[in-house]
């Protein structure tokens, strides 16, 4: 075993020795598999911070939340976008609420939202989305509330027109002026056009950016408000209808149970057969999260395939210059011969020279690696996240980089005839 290794530590220097000779080249090759391993690490990174930036922002509202949708609509065969249906009505959120319907849910939620419009105080004018909630929207979404006051029961009940701004929103209209008790206009749908002014009663706590709603830049008003002031928010049948209802369940154990339960309710109230397609759909935390986890991992796998090339090349850059080394070398590699080396020592010398390369390579591709990922996350633009599993996949191709394309060289090294090698000039 101690001759084994101190066999090892001699490859090693005399690998180190020959690759001295010639520093400048040496260190030009080294440099290629230094960015390959560099762009691995610092790619990995990028995508893995993305995966848990998004695992976070999903996380953050709770894992037992529910999204209720309306079904997609369809057009000449085209079918639109989940939740561009009118199929989800305000009557099925009231009995989506009902305990007796959906025993196992503790909120819910309804919203009506419309496409972004005009929000103006004075001579500032914004674009911003407009959404209309109930009471319920501040306690399943985890909102707090700066100044004034939420949307109460009672709003909605009188389709009161009222506001509460996102923190964002506050700030672009009315700066370091206290909005509580301001009017605001906000420009209404149609053809028609023309403006409602709203009464802020409220502020929201900064949230933050989120992948689930942007509180920060949105205006909430009573979501009966919404529907029939501000937007047009009934079906043909001339029922009042919803967005989207969010759903908390009393537990995370519990959130199948409530899926199945609203599944149930729905089928039920919109007159479905087996046989046909729901109108609606309903998805959990749980199903978000792996979506999200699929689209981020292939992201990942797609960003390292890319750093590989590069990585690949810093490989044929150690061949070509193993092989270089090969034809510099052949009466060296005569002589050894001649007193006695086997071909498995020419075979190792010269294998071990590529490996040194690509294993020095890598652990300087390390540190730039890991400094290049700090380094965007510093930007803020995006979050890195380095794992062991990155920096150890990272080094072993580097590794098996320099074994693969040194054993060809070291071949034709260990393969020489030495008589030929000695009269080699």
């Amino acid at each position: 075993m101690i001759a084994s290794i101190a066999d090892l530590l001699e490859n090693v220097r005399v690998a180190l020795d020959g690759l001295l000779v010639n520093k400048m080249r040496s260190v030009l090759t080294i440099l290629g598999v230094i960015i390959g391993v560099a762009a691995v690490i610092a790619l990995l990174s990028i995508g893995e911070g993305a995966q848990a930036s998004i695992t976070d922002q999903i996380t953050s509202v709770g894992t037992n939340l529910l999204f209720v949708s309306p079904g997609a609509t369809s057009m000449g065969g085209v079918r639109g976008a989940s939740g561009s249906a009118t199929s989800l009505t305000y009557d099925d959120a009231e009995a989506i609420a009902d305990p007796r319907n959906v025993p196992d849910a503790s909120v819910v939620a309804p919203q009506y939202y419309g496409q972004s419009t005009q929000v103006i105080f004075g001579d500032t004018n914004i674009n911003s989305s407009v959404t209309g909630v109930t009471a319920e929207y501040q306690e399943a979404f985890g909102l707090e509330v700066a100044s004034g006051s939420f949307i109460a029961e009672n709003d909605v009940d009188k389709r009161a027109k009222v506001a509460v701004l996102g923190y964002q929103t506050a700030q672009d209209l009315f700066g370091g002026f206290d909005p509580i008790g301001q009017k605001i206009k906000v420009a209404l749908s149609g053809e028609n056009g023309g403006r409602v002014s709203l009464t802020v009663i409220g502020v929201l706590e900064e949230k933050g950016d989120s992948m689930m709603s942007s509180t920060d830049d949105a205006v909430f008003v009573p979501i009966s408000t919404a529907q029939t002031k501000i937007f047009s928010g009934r079906n043909v049948q001339g029922e009042l209808v919803v967005s989207q209802v969010s759903v908390v369940a009393v537990s995370e154990d519990q959130t199948a149970a409530v899926e199945d339960q609203i599944n149930a309710l729905l089928w039920s109230r919109h007159d479905l057969n087996p046989d046909e397609d729901a109108d609606f759909s309903v998805m959990n935390q749980a199903d978000m999260l792996e979506m999200a986890s699929e689209i981020t991992g292939i992201m990942t796998v797609f960003l390292g395939a890319i750093a590989g090339i590069s990585l690949l090349v810093g490989g044929i850059g150690i061949m070509n210059i193993m092989l270089v080394s090969v034809t510099e070398r052949t009466r060296e590699i005569g002589i050894r011969k001649a007193v006695g080396a086997r071909k498995a020592d020419i075979l190792t010398q010269f294998l071990m020279e590529a490996v040194v390369l690509s294993l020095l390579g890598g652990l300087l591709g390390i540190l730039l690696g890991v400094g290049l990922a700090q380094l965007v996350s510093l930007t803020g633009l995006l979050e890195s996240l380095v794992t062991l599993d990155s920096v150890l996949l990272a080094v072993g191709f580097s590794f098996a980089i320099g074994l693969f394309f040194g054993i060809y060289p070291a071949n034709q090294a260990a393969g020489m005839n030495p008589i030929e090698a000695l009269r080699y000039e």
